[in-house]
């Protein structure tokens, strides 16, 4: 059973619908009875099912290349990665139980929590966004700075995404009291609406920021894939990409957390001690499809934003309390309420062997 191709002629590039997430549920629950596993995981072989807010973003390049170095099937791991744009709609997947865990920003974990929810981070890849708010060449001597952006529009993958929390957090600290959200995704669709001017400037990653730079159509103008960068615009240090899976799944499944957590750390480890060039190689040809050499620059831009440990750097959680407890809009004044032992664990790549 595919559930890859199930899951994408489910979504048909959409928001998830009713109908589509229960044949993912399906397929997750048919392939794993098929295959003799069990979707908990303490069995000999676990079947987990990931979603991924974006597969080729390089600030979520882990969860691939764990799968191409063979780390999970090194640690007795069946692992299947699906592909979902939008952290909003991963986070919802995990929620609905369509599959066991997502690989996005660690902010959404603190977003649902007021909603009675439990989600948490059990690896943490980085301790800062690897995202940039991105403007057309063609605006550069307009747009100087976040305060120039009053009254435009912005672009991000989805509302309710951690590009949406970025963007309120950004537009709020430089005093821009209103400006339209606009729902533009990544990638392509991403540049063709900053070439058609229907964005003004938009929070996006790499390769996307690398493709702009490259071609002269796009220029950074808030930096946060830099430890200095991310600090000057955040206050601090502002943990994001991570694999969260829900709180009852990771308490009834230690062991197949666990393995997980093995195979990613393992992954940091190797991310750190290669260059771009070793590591654009071990990923899929079509993650290249821009040309090699452009991708290779997007993979050394954003390299530095992982951690070699996994483990969570705790200020930078507080910071991000912070951030989301006075932007955005869904959280505002409930930062008090949240319990953050909830949002994050150490308990398993504090166990990873030492390699």
């Amino acid at each position: 059973m595919e559930i890859r191709k199930l899951y994408r002629a489910a979504r048909t590039g959409r928001r998830l619908k009713l109908a589509g997430a229960a044949l993912i549920a399906a397929a997750v629950l048919f392939s794993t009875a098929a295959c003799g596993g069990n979707a908990g995981g303490n069995g000999n072989s676990p079947e987990v099912s990931i979603m991924v807010g974006g597969l080729n973003k390089v600030i979520y390049l882990p969860a691939k290349l764990t799968e191409q170095l063979g780390y999970f099937k090194d640690e007795g791991l069946n692992v299947t990665l699906l592909e979902e744009q939008s952290g909003a709609n991963s986070t919802n997947a995990v929620l609905a139980g369509q599959v066991n865990g997502a690989v996005g920003f660690y902010d959404h974990t603190i977003m649902v929590q007021p909603k009675g929810q439990c989600i948490q981070s059990v690896v943490q890849f980085a301790n800062i966004p690897g995202e940039a708010e991105v403007i057309s060449t063609k605006n550069a001597a307009a747009y100087q700075s976040m305060k120039d952006l009053e009254g435009k529009n912005l672009g991000m993958t989805s509302f309710g995404s951690s590009t949406d929390f970025l963007t309120q957090a950004l537009a709020g600290q430089a005093g821009v009291q209103n400006y339209t959200p606009v729902k533009v995704g990544a990638g392509p669709t991403f540049i063709a609406q900053l070439q058609q001017g229907s964005i003004d400037a938009g929070m996006t990653t790499d390769p996307t920021i690398a493709q702009l730079e490259s071609s002269g159509e796009g220029k950074v103008l808030v930096e946060m894939r830099t430890a200095d960068g991310t600090k000057a615009a955040l206050g601090g240090l502002y943990p994001a990409s991570s694999l969260y899976m829900s709180c009852d799944y990771v308490q009834k499944n230690p062991e197949t957390v666990q393995k997980l957590a093995n195979a990613l750390v393992k992954t940091l480890r190797y991310i750190n001690a290669n260059d771009a060039a070793t590591i654009a190689a071990k990923m899929p040809a079509d993650y290249a499809a821009a040309g090699k050499e452009l991708y290779e620059k997007s993979v050394n831009d954003s390299k530095g934003i992982f951690n070699q440990d996994g483990k969570m750097d705790p200020e930078g959680a507080k910071n991000v309390l912070r951030i989301l407890d006075t932007y955005a809009a869904d959280l505002k004044g409930k930062g008090g309420s949240i319990d953050m032992s909830k949002t994050y664990t150490t308990q398993f790549v504090d166990k990873v062997p030492a390699g």
